[in-house]
């Protein structure tokens, strides 16, 4: 008897420390986005070749992406609903932005590291061909769950297929295999691949979500991941995350540490920067970038970095944008200026010709139009007759131009899409 109560008491205790050890790494942040970099590492080109639409960024420019949300449901509760995705939009834009609320949270011996980066997103209001959508794409699947192996990514598995990953990113939203809550793909990955996948219940601030995944900071950390960052540990004890501002640390944080957290590896008394987004600690205690990681994340949209498509895709242009409300700009940035239009393109966007609808006794008789690409480049030169004269651009590729009509105070400038 006095076994068998040994053993009984024995086995509780087993019991009761297997559930807690599991309830503690089901609310651990679980990111698979090192996996899947090591897996895929083979497909991926580091360089890009340049355009004739190819630009490089401006000093302080604000650098916005077009993003499409492909949610693949299989249940009611996986449908998450606009406000929910609005949100998530909404906790980007401030996050990327040195906007958040929480940024006063950032202990002050790291203060001078935090980055306002300069990045923002928007939901798409035009999809590849040209055609008015909300950047929201809502897919039914008969899959109950996802793994970390693409599939979501392809209609053919059961998921939604990719938006040219060349001027959109594509996030996935879907219920995830185990206790994993997102991945992203690394820069320069393989095109129909290209982008971030996100557990539903830990996207955006209301809706569907679960506990220390409610403040949209898994899609912020895993964009941090689209954009070439590692986790700050890097990876490896005491590991290198290729970041100088980064302070070394033995490993990840898991809940909301209190300042200073030193570990064996600190370089100095103030420890860890479990703030930062790129470590695992809960949403509520993550409020930073660096410099270093705003460098980092910045360069990929260069002339030759393998994200500079962004800086001419038209899907989120500010005509357009229609999601999240965009934080107010608190740093000027040297743009050209463009005259109010008294005249409009039409249609736009556009596939083989337009004209112009246009506004009071504006008249366009005896106006040169002139076709650009972004960079000023002059393609065609017109000379009109009348108001209803058209211009044929059947020649020209898809993409993003500029039209000049008149000179002087008549002048006006027009962006113009071609799909």
């Amino acid at each position: 008897m006095i076994i068998f109560q040994r053993l009984s008491m024995r086995f509780s205790f087993l019991t009761i420390t297997f559930l807690l050890l599991s309830i503690e790494g089901f609310s651990q942040r679980d990111c698979a986005s090192a996996d899947y970099a090591a897996r895929t590492a083979g497909s991926v080109h580091l360089s890009a070749t340049p355009s004739l639409y190819s630009r490089d960024t401006i000093a302080n420019e604000i650098i916005t992406i077009p993003v499409v949300i492909h949610v693949v449901y299989h249940t009611a509760t996986e449908n998450i609903s606009d406000a929910q995705i609005k949100s998530q939009l909404k906790v980007l834009n401030e996050d990327f932005r040195r906007m958040n609320a929480d940024a006063a949270n950032t202990p002050q011996a790291f203060q001078n590291n935090a980055a306002d980066c300069r990045i923002m997103f928007c939901l798409a209001q035009v999809d590849p061909h040209g055609r008015p959508n909300p950047g929201i794409i809502r897919k039914f699947t008969n899959k109950t769950y996802f793994d970390v192996d693409d599939a979501v990514k392809f209609s053919a598995a059961g998921g939604d297929d990719a938006w040219d990953s060349r001027k959109y990113l594509n996030i996935w939203i879907c219920k995830m295999s185990g206790s994993v809550v997102g991945y992203a793909s690394v820069p320069g990955s393989q095109a129909d691949k290209d982008g971030v996948v996100i557990q539903y219940d830990a996207f955006g601030t209301t809706g569907v979500l679960r506990p220390d995944y409610n403040k949209g900071r898994t899609t912020t950390h895993e964009l941090g991941h689209w954009m070439g960052l590692k986790h700050i540990w890097g990876d490896n004890l005491c590991g290198d995350d290729g970041i100088q501002d980064t302070p070394t640390q033995s490993n990840y944080n898991t809940g909301c540490p209190s300042f200073p957290h030193l570990s064996a590896c600190s370089p100095n008394n103030n420890g860890d920067m479990y703030m930062n987004y790129m470590d695992y600690t809960s949403d509520v205690c993550m409020n930073m970038f660096t410099v270093g990681q705003k460098i980092k994340m910045r360069g990929l949209f260069a002339i030759n970095g393998v994200k500079n498509s962004f800086m001419s895709s038209f899907a989120c242009d500010s005509t357009l944008a229609s999601a999240a409300p965009l934080p107010a700009d608190s740093q000027a940035v040297a743009t050209p200026s463009v005259a109010a239009p008294e005249l409009k393109v039409f249609p736009n966007p556009v596939q083989s010709q337009f004209g112009f609808t246009v506004k009071g006794d504006y008249t366009l008789t005896g106006k040169q139009v002139v076709v650009m690409n972004e960079t000023g480049m002059v393609l065609m030169k017109q000379t009109f007759s009348s108001n209803e004269d058209k211009v044929s651009i059947s020649r020209l590729p898809a993409g993003v131009y500029i039209v000049s009509v008149g000179q002087g105070k008549d002048k006006k400038v027009i962006k113009l899409i071609k799909y």
